[in-house]
């Protein structure tokens, strides 16, 4: 088989894959685990979902219309607040707007950079390249968001009588607030390097496993996936950066008044059991 051969995968293949996922539902059943039913609405889901977005960019590449990649990044975007925001049980409410500036100004900073600086495509605004590295960057900088977010407030809310004696001493708000900054801080970031340094030696990541089962050049493929895990870390510390900095004062109802903001709502055992798997998916310690 050449290099350049492309795997498709048929009805049948996706028939089988369907099929597992239902033993496993069946063999979940039987041990009455209680997820049975959410793991198979989960991979309905994964499947239209997925299906769905492989249209839409199939209509987009094929109309190689800038205002419609435009308008699709856009999209992406505000359903990456979203998605960060409902994960983040521990913040407070009133965060749309930083989030949003957080994640425009960081992904048009990361796009700009990879697409004029790395790949240099022609045209600059290359949907097959923009689309998907939007996509790769959202889905990991929200996790990192969310759980960065919700250590920040935690923490804050756990040093109370900490930040408190700090301000009493004569403290400034930042260096009160600092430990808990660099804590959530280095919370998005340490999973991202761990990432990058098992790459290539424990893991074959998705990018690269992804380009080499459409035939491209292996070597061609590893120099796509670092370029890719590169930009994920500056982003993931860029933009929790910028977040926190932007929301440590809602700490502060003055100079040397210390309140915390209460919480989105108090998390429910959901909540816990998704903030344990996007540790987890981190590869963060639980």
């Amino acid at each position: 088989m050449s290099m350049d051969a492309y795997l498709d995968i048929d009805i049948q293949g996706l028939v089988v894959a369907v099929a597992m996922v239902l033993v496993a539902a069946g063999i979940s059943a039987l041990m009455e685990t209680g997820v049975a039913k959410s793991l198979v609405w989960a991979t309905v889901r994964s499947l239209v979902q997925l299906l769905a977005m492989g249209l839409i960019l199939q209509y987009v590449i094929r109309q190689d219309n800038v205002w419609l990649v435009v308008g699709l990044v856009a999209l992406m975007l505000l359903a990456a607040v979203q998605i960060t925001l409902g994960r983040a049980t521990g913040a407070p409410k009133g965060l749309v707007g930083t989030v949003l500036l957080a994640l425009v100004v960081t992904m048009l900073l990361m796009l700009a950079v990879v697409a004029e600086l790395i790949v240099r495509p022609r045209p600059w605004y290359a949907p097959q390249l923009i689309l998907p590295l939007t996509g790769m960057f959202l889905g990991n900088t929200v996790s990192a968001l969310a759980l960065g977010l919700n250590r920040f407030f935690e923490s804050m809310r756990e040093r109370q009588a900490e930040v408190t004696t700090l301000l009493a001493l004569g403290a400034t708000t930042w260096e009160a607030a600092r430990p808990s900054m660099i804590s959530s801080i280095r919370l998005g970031l340490l999973p991202t390097v761990a990432q990058l340094a098992s790459s290539g030696i424990v893991t074959i990541p998705g990018m690269m496993s992804g380009q080499i089962i459409a035939g491209a050049n292996p070597v061609g493929a590893a120099k796509y996936q670092f370029v890719i895990l590169a930009s994920i870390a500056a982003l993931t510390l860029v933009a929790d950066s910028i977040i926190i900095l932007l929301v440590y004062r809602r700490c502060f109802i003055s100079y040397d008044r210390y309140s915390v903001p209460a919480a989105t709502h108090q998390p429910s055992v959901r909540d816990l059991v998704r903030r344990n798997k996007d540790a987890g998916a981190r590869g963060i310690p639980r």
